[in-house]
Order: C-alpha cells, then structure tokens, then sequence
C-alpha cells in the first residue's frame, strides 16, 4: 500500500513511503535498509554516473508494542497543498503528528478527510517510534559486544547495481548475480536474502558464545 510519493523535479523521486504485508515479510525484507548504489548510463551521457538512495524497513508496531499518550502528541492540521505549494483542499485535512518524547513526526495529506489522515499518521508514526526504540536497544546490546555486526544503518552501501554490465553485488555476503531487473523486479532477491539470513544466524551466534565466555 503506498503511503506517500514525493516526485522531484527532474521527474524522479524524492521520498517514497509503502506499507508491505505478509508472512515473514519483515524477516526477509529487513535486509533491504542501507544505501543501494545505482551505476547507469544516462540517455543524454556516454559515461557511467553514480547515484545512491537510502532505504529503511521497519515493522509496522502494534498498539501493545508502542503506547502513544495523547498528551505525548502535538497535532497540527493545514490544508493539503499540491506542486508549487497550491491549495488543493479548502478545508485543513492534512494532519501533522509529532511524539514530543521522540520527536518523531509524520505528515499525512493524501487522504481527502482530516480523520483519514490522522489514522494514517497514527499508524506510521507509532512504527517511527518502534523502530527508533528499537534501534537504541539494538546500540545498546552492540556496545557490549566487539564481535556484534552492523544493525543496517543506512549509512552502509549495502548493494551495488551496476546496469552497463548487468549484475548487482551485495557488499555483506560478497554475492554477485547477473541479471538487475531480475532482481529489481523481486525475481531473484531471494539469492541474496537466503546468504544474509545464514549470515545473521551464524554472527548471532557467534555473538551468544561471546557473551557466555565473557561471562
């Protein structure tokens, strides 16, 4: 389900959010967040360009995860405005909801009705404020652990999707397959996830035997 799409100027994107569901989805997508370099030939150029966009994936909480205190929001509302910064509602149904603990916040506009927007903001934001409590944790536990791995920050060049040559490389595992829009289109993304999933497994643990001989 998409979420929101800001285009750019040049005719691509900015930001895009989406809501991905099903079984295990988390599990397997999760290793989707870091930063995916792109090397392409442009149209109008002869040389290879290289361009880089952040990806982050976290879970959708539920309500028993995260408890958002009403006086913990700040709710703003204003008019849902469309490229150039014009009105394109008379009535303020956008809805801007910031966690003041957090300072987490998420705008929501694309819904034509106030209450449809704010049960939509609600939704992520709770997720925003799951995934940053659950990323301090993750800090906390790597801080008493030399041996533990990365948590998938975004600023680690993850993968690599080099189009002239056709093939895509994930820097973690060292895996390089042939065929990008294959693995674009979902085809053969799980090559790579199958290697990150015994990855994890084996630096868990890897990590478990050191936390017990540091005992």
């Amino acid at each position: 389900e998409e979420l929101s799409l800001s285009k750019s100027d040049a005719g691509g994107f900015k930001e895009a959010q989406a809501s991905i569901t099903g079984d295990d989805v988390f599990k397997c997508l999760k290793f989707e967040s870091g930063v995916h370099r792109v090397q392409r030939i442009p149209i109008n150029d002869t040389k290879i360009q290289t361009s880089a966009v952040s990806v982050i994936v976290m879970p959708e909480a539920d309500e028993i995860d995260v408890i958002l205190r009403p006086q913990d929001l700040k709710i703003d509302v204003f008019r849902a405005s469309g490229a150039g910064g014009q009105s394109v509602n008379r009535t303020e149904s956008a809805v801007r909801i910031t966690h003041i603990p957090t300072g987490c916040s998420v705008s929501m506009q694309d819904e034509r009705s106030q209450i449809q927007n704010r049960a939509r903001a609600m939704k992520y934001l709770r997720a925003r404020v799951y995934d940053r409590e659950r990323r301090k944790m993750q800090e906390s536990r790597s801080s008493l652990r030399a041996a533990a791995q990365g948590t998938g920050d975004r600023s680690d060049k993850i993968r690599t999707y080099n189009f002239p040559q056709d093939r895509v490389t994930d820097h973690r595992v060292s895996g390089t397959i042939t065929g990008v829009e294959r693995v674009l289109s979902g085809e053969m993304l799980a090559n790579f996830i199958d290697g990150l999933m015994k990855q994890e497994y084996v630096d868990k643990l890897n990590a478990f035997w050191s936390d017990m001989a540091n005992k």
